[in-house]
């Protein structure tokens, strides 16, 4: 499933990120890699997300959100 498919609350781990390279370059510095987990904070009326990982709140477009593959939900 796509992170855009997950529910406000919940976490999920990130499998793997299919967006352009410099994209996945910038999410890898603010920390969105691989087994990163997530959390979705809420949801944009446009499709945006704010999401928080390692501690941080982040906003990522639904777009990208479309893109980043996770799995099942982490407590």
């Amino acid at each position: 499933m796509t992170l855009y498919e997950g529910k406000i609350g919940n976490s999920y781990e990130i499998s793997e990120v299919f967006v352009e390279e410099n994209i996945t370059r910038r999410l890898e510095a603010l920390g969105l890699n691989a087994k990163t987990v997530v959390t979705i904070l809420n949801r944009k009326r446009k499709g945006a997300m704010i999401i928080k990982v390692r501690g941080t709140r982040l906003a990522i477009g639904k777009h990208i959100a479309k893109s980043i593959e996770v799995k099942g939900e982490k407590l």
